[in-house]
């Protein structure tokens, strides 16, 4: 019998759904969340990165990093929920794991998963249900959540 767990998630919030049954319906154990994704760029740092004088030729160049803080902020939410779904594997709360997520933010989830965790995957869907019900949710799962069927 394997315990089964449904992450939804995008760079806003992580929704963590259990199956009792592998052809039944899920119900929502846990969310997190990351409100700072909602906010526009400019509103998460005043220090925005300005121009400055090249010291080799001519004209002004902008000054900035690889990443935006919004970019950062995703990328913290997604280890912060890698962690929690490594914590949970490791204390035995889940067997299998189902990951549906925001395709970008699916790729962040894949980077910061421990091989633990990413080996305990038995579906990965690149889609954004995170606004959806739990019954329209499993709606987009397969009919039975588990091989073993529960």
């Amino acid at each position: 019998m394997k315990r089964t767990w449904v992450l939804v998630a995008d760079s806003c919030r992580a929704r963590i759904f259990s199956a009792d049954k592998s052809n039944g319906p899920i119900s929502e154990i846990e969310t997190l969340a990351h409100p700072e994704a909602r906010l526009h760029e400019r509103d998460i740092t005043s220090d925005v990165p300005g121009h400055s004088f090249s010291s080799h030729g001519p004209g002004r160049h902008a000054m900035g990093a690889d990443t935006g803080p919004k970019q950062n902020g995703a990328i913290n939410f997604a280890k912060r929920v890698a962690g929690r779904l490594d914590l949970a594997r490791h204390q035995g709360n889940f067997d299998q794991l189902m990951i549906v997520a925001a395709p970008t933010f699916l790729g962040m989830l894949r980077n910061e998963l421990s091989q633990a965790t990413a080996n305990s995957l038995s579906l990965e869907m690149n889609k954004d249900l995170t606004r959806m019900s739990a019954e329209e949710i499993r709606q987009h799962l397969p009919e039975y959540l588990s091989s073993g069927h529960l």
